[in-house]
């Protein structure tokens, strides 16, 4: 793909720092419109600022939930997730409780995703984020099989603040097991355009980076966040 444009759309442009300041934000979405990518990702509480930068462009807002442990209850996931899409966000990130898949209790991880689903049910996406850096190969193809029966939409690579980020092989890993309209978002040490590409004919739907600019203009690796 050597089409700046199409390359856009497939990139989430995303600043989750906890210091990020609405200075980083108003830069954050001038960029996504210039960009035009497909959507800013950002921490629920700037959702409302992002609509109201954003009014007018095609630029979407996903907004991140659990983030990045994964280990609130459900029932506040859930809220996150509503009160983000009454913000304006279109796309929910989730993160999935690392600990309870990891102790093999997967109904109760499914049921975590679940709730979130059917709390923007209509109103909202939810993709469900792994940190496939803390599992082991089993564990991912359990993610993404109970993620697709919750009814999630995406699956996801990282978080960007855990261990690792996005490889080429998770990312067939999960697209070998999600059915084909199951998106599948690599996030988390994608930094310029040749790994974001490499990552997109592994199999990638969407593309979670803070380097979105280096990435559709071919220039250096940005080394600036953990996305």
């Amino acid at each position: 793909m050597t089409n700046t444009a199409q390359l856009a759309q497939y990139i989430d442009h995303t600043l989750l720092k906890p210091d990020a300041n609405e200075a980083d934000i108003v830069k954050l979405c001038e960029e996504a419109k210039k960009y035009e990518f497909f959507s800013v990702c950002v921490n629920g509480v700037w959702v409302a600022k992002c609509k109201e930068l954003l009014q007018g462009s095609n630029v979407k807002i996903a907004a991140v939930v659990g983030f990045p442990l994964g280990a609130s209850s459900s029932v506040v996931k859930a809220f996150e997730a509503a009160k983000a899409v009454e913000d304006g966000a279109s796309e929910i990130d989730m993160v999935l409780q690392i600990g309870l898949l990891k102790d093999g209790k997967l109904d109760e991880v499914q049921q975590d995703i679940a709730q979130v689903v059917r709390m923007v049910q209509g109103k909202a996406i939810v993709k469900v984020i792994f940190e496939t850096g803390m599992l082991t190969d089993d564990e991912k193809i359990s993610a993404c099989r109970l993620s697709e029966q919750a009814g999630a939409h995406f699956v996801k690579t990282s978080t960007g603040f855990g261990k690792g980020g996005a490889t080429v092989e998770d990312i067939r890993l999960m697209r070998a097991h999600v059915s084909p309209h199951i998106g599948v978002k690599a996030s988390g040490a994608v930094r310029d355009q040749e790994t974001a590409l490499r990552m997109i004919e592994a199999g990638a739907t969407r593309i979670g980076a803070s380097a979105g600019i280096q990435i559709v203009s071919g220039t250096a690796p940005s080394t600036n966040g953990n996305y």
